[in-house]
């Protein structure tokens, strides 16, 4: 049974009332608006507007009552609007109902009305609507959070602990209209960055989200059945492989946004269900990756800020190129001041013990690595940096580095100390794949549940020939928390 307050109680009445007055609280009909708020605020003070005849909608946020006249606000998606609201205009000869009971008593902090009437000055400057109609248009029968500010701009008895913010974003977002602008920031880099790849004639895909065999990146997966088929299947954490498949089918170059799903721990930076952009461009390799996504970063950046500098906490960082670019082993002898390039699992399981890393007996060499590079260097990447050549037993599905034994061409973007992007030179030699795939089965064995599988019919894909190829997969909602100076991944 639904406990509910003493205040949500007070609310169904005032709903059961409206119905019995013959107003509904919930209308079907369309309300028509022509003005949005922020439109008035900005033009109606330099005259650009006289704004005569408006209509307008949103959420009753404040009231004050004055008899037969009040002043409120309502905010709308772009922010609050002051009205003054009389008895004499809004009702029709005798009848005071809709602004003595109505707007009076009915009505509360939250519900939703449709204003109508003419911008005008009040005494002491500020731009409000005069209402000549007011009409119901959803009634709330859960109360808001009070938020109180004050002159200094601190927020007292607000909607603030992190958890009770994400879990009801749609509260968080009515009385804290501020974090609205990561949502819109969000929407126009991924439009911004969607420009670009469509400008120069990449073609936007959707791939599987479910999937028979997990692969595309050493994740641990999520896996579902289904019933009529009666087989396993698997969230993609990677869509990779089969944006592959379509650049053997013959595009050249194809790209997709879309949500991964990875079935492993959480922090500020991680999220089981995360936005990624993928994108595999034919003929290219991934010296010409990392000059495409110096653009493209470029690009984004001022759009959204009009500047290639974004402020994150204290530092600046600058998305302008080109980006210093450092291999995996010059980085770990330069941070942690030991020389891996040369040594087996047994040598680098020592030199984990001496820098206090901990590791298991599932971890190989390439995993290893990984382990010293995270613990020892990525926090020292704050301005964009490439981090390039990485051993071969860290990347199944990269190409062999043209002059360099034991490496593959691969690069990963860091800023801010997190990786943002990672981007091969594309592994194309079906029968080192199959290799490749083969070394993972055996990490499998050991404990690696992180290892990829073997699929087989990717490997079919590769051995009727797939060009030469760069790919790059973005994080989003890294990009997204950086540009936006947000501190968790759950901000965004």
């Amino acid at each position: 049974m639904q406990l509910l307050s003493e205040q949500e109680l007070e609310r169904r009445k005032d709903r059961e009332e409206l119905y019995a007055l013959g107003i509904n609280p919930y209308p079907a009909e369309s309300f028509s608006i022509n003005v949005t708020a922020e439109d008035i605020h900005r033009n109606y003070e330099n005259r650009k507007t006289d704004y005569k005849d408006i209509s307008i909608a949103g959420r009753l946020m404040s009231r004050r009552i004055m008899g037969s006249a009040s002043f409120g606000e309502i905010q709308d998606s772009t922010g609050r609007l002051q009205f003054y609201v009389r008895r004499d205009d809004i009702c029709s000869g005798e009848d005071s109902t809709l602004y003595n009971t109505v707007f009076k008593k009915l009505l509360g902090i939250g519900d939703f009305v449709g204003l109508k009437g003419y911008i005008f000055t009040t005494q002491t400057g500020e731009i409000s609507l005069h209402v000549t109609e007011l009409k119901v248009l959803s009634k709330a029968v859960k109360p808001l959070p009070i938020v109180k500010r004050d002159e200094e701009g601190n927020v007292y008895d607000g909607f603030t602990d992190p958890e009770q913010r994400y879990r009801q974003r749609y509260v968080d977002l009515t009385v804290n209209p501020e974090f609205k602008k990561t949502f819109i920031t969000r929407s126009k880099i991924i439009s911004n960055m969607r420009r670009y790849f469509d400008d120069h004639g990449w073609l936007e895909v959707e791939t599987p989200i479910l999937q028979s065999v997990h692969g595309g990146a050493a994740a641990r997966p999520f896996q579902t059945h289904h019933n009529t088929l009666d087989m396993p299947l698997f969230l993609r954490i990677a869509n990779e492989l089969y944006l592959k498949r379509l650049i053997v089918g013959g595009f050249d170059g194809v790209y997709e946004f879309g949500k991964m799903f990875r079935n492993e721990g959480m922090d500020r930076t991680h999220n089981p269900e995360f936005t990624s952009m993928e994108i595999y461009v034919a003929y290219k390799d991934y010296v010409w990756m990392m000059e495409m996504v110096e653009e493209l970063l470029e690009k984004v950046t001022e759009s959204i800020h009009g500047k290639t500098v974004v402020k994150v906490g204290q530092k600046e960082i600058d998305f302008a190129g080109p980006y210093r670019r450092l291999t995996m082993f010059d980085s770990i002898k330069e941070y942690a001041g030991v020389d891996v390039s040369e040594m087996d699992e047994e040598g680098l399981r020592k030199v984990c013990a001496e820098l206090g890393i901990e590791v298991d007996a599932s971890m190989g060499k390439g995993k290893l690595i990984d382990e010293i590079f995270g613990a020892k260097v990525e926090a020292n990447l704050v301005q964009p940096t490439y981090i390039t050549d990485y051993p071969i037993e860290m990347t199944p599905l990269a190409k062999k580095h043209r002059t360099k034994a034991g490496l593959v061409e691969r690069f990963e973007l860091f800023v801010n100390g997190k990786e943002i992007a990672n981007a091969y030179s594309e592994l194309n030699d079906p029968i080192d794949q199959r290799e490749r795939f083969e070394e993972q089965l055996k990490l499998a064995a050991r404990g690696d549940d992180e290892a990829m599988a073997m699929d087989e019919d990717f490997l079919r894909a590769l051995e009727y020939g797939m060009p030469p190829t760069a790919g790059l997969g973005i994080g989003i909602d890294r990009l997204v928390m950086l540009l936006c100076d947000a501190p968790s991944i759950r901000d965004v």
